[in-house]
C-alpha cells in the first residue's frame, strides 16, 4: 500500500495518509480528513508498506488533490498578519514568556493552531478564551522548538544560501558534538557551527560518514610509529589531507622533541617500495 506523508504547517509533524489510488507526488497538495475535521496539506514524501495482516493499522485515505479554489479560499497573507498581530497583543497584555511564530488555519476555516516558542511552561488558558472569543473558532497553541521556528521565518545560512530547513530538510535528524569533532571544527567555537537556530547546523550531517571512513585510514592518536628510521607517536590528525602529526623524541637527553606531518599515502607507498 503506498502511503503519502502529509504535513499541514511547516513546524507541524507528518501524519500518514493513504494514496487510495489517487496519481500524486510529493509537493502535491491534498484535502484529507482528521479527527479534528478537514485538512488542506502538503505531500511531503511518498513510501510503499508492506502489510502482513498481523499489524495492519486503518489509515485514512486521501480524499482529492487540492484545487486552485481550495487553497484560494484560506486566509491571505494580510489576513494572516492581523490574526497574528492580535494574538501579540493579548500575549503582551497577559505578559506571557512566550514569542508567536505562526499560526495555522485549518481548511474550513473554524480551528486555528499557534506555534509559539517559550523557555518555559506557559499557562495561556486566558489567551486561548480572548482568542476564541475575537475569531469565533476552536484555539489550539503549540509550543515549538527554535528549529521549527529557523524553518518558518529563517532566511540566508553563513554560506550564503538559503536555510537547509527551509528548502530541502523534511524532517530535522539529531546532530550531535561529535559530528562536529569528527569533522575537526570544534576548535571554531560554537557560534561558527550553529545555525540561526542556535543549535549546531544539520549540515554537520553531510559528510559526518565520509569524514569517519576518511579518519579510519589513519592511525589512531597515540599509535608508535617509524618514520625514516625514526621511532615516533602520533599525536594529532589532518583527516582531509590524510596527514598525521607525528612527535619524535630527541636522540640526546636535553634535546628538544620533533613534531612534524607525514603524509600517510606517501608514506604506506615508500614502505611498499622498500618490500
Amino acid at each position: 500500500m503506498l502511503i503519502a506523508q502529509v504535513q499541514f504547517a511547516p513546524w507541524d509533524k507528518v501524519y500518514n495518509f493513504s494514496l487510495a489510488g489517487l496519481d500524486l507526488a510529493p509537493g502535491d497538495h491534498v484535502i484529507v480528513k482528521t479527527e479534528l475535521g478537514t485538512e488542506l496539506g502538503k505531500i511531503v514524501k511518498i513510501f510503499k508498506e508492506e502489510q502482513d495482516g498481523k499489524n495492519s493499522r486503518e489509515i485514512k485515505p486521501i480524499i482529492r488533490k487540492a484545487e486552485y479554489d481550495d487553497i484560494a479560499k484560506l486566509p491571505s497573507p494580510l489576513q494572516k498578519e492581523e490574526v497574528m498581530d492580535f494574538c501579540r497583543e493579548m500575549i503582551a497584555r497577559h505578559d506571557l514568556p512566550m514569542k508567536l511564530v505562526d499560526v495555522h488555519f485549518a481548511y474550513e476555516n473554524n480551528r486555528f493552531n499557534f506555534a509559539f516558542i517559550s523557555d518555559s511552561r506557559v499557562d495561556f488558558r486566558e489567551l486561548v478564551k480572548d482568542l476564541a472569543g475575537r475569531f469565533n473558532a476552536s484555539i489550539r497553541l503549540t509550543q515549538i522548538g527554535t528549529r521549527d521556528e529557523a524553518k518558518v521565518t529563517g532566511d540566508c545560512g553563513p554560506c550564503g544560501r538559503g536555510l537547509c530547513c527551509r528548502s530541502c530538510l523534511d524532517q530535522f535528524s539529531s546532530i550531535t558534538s561529535e559530528m562536529a569533532e569528527a569533522q575537526q571544527v570544534v576548535h571554531r567555537g560554537s557560534d561558527r557551527i550553529s545555525g540561526m537556530c542556535g543549535r549546531l547546523m544539520c549540515c554537520l550531517s553531510y559528510e559526518y560518514e565520509g569524514y569517519k571512513e576518511m579518519a579510519g585510514e589513519l592511525p589512531p592518536i597515540g599509535t608508535k610509529v617509524n618514520v625514516d628510521g625514526a621511532r615516533g607517536v602520533v599525536i594529532g590528525h589532518h583527516i582531509l589531507k590524510q596527514t598525521v602529526d607525528v612527535r619524535i623524541s630527541g636522540e640526546k637527553e636535553g634535546d628538544r622533541d620533533t613534531v612534524i606531518q607525514v603524509d600517510i599515502n606517501r608514506h604506506k607507498k615508500k614502505e611498499t617500495e622498500k618490500k
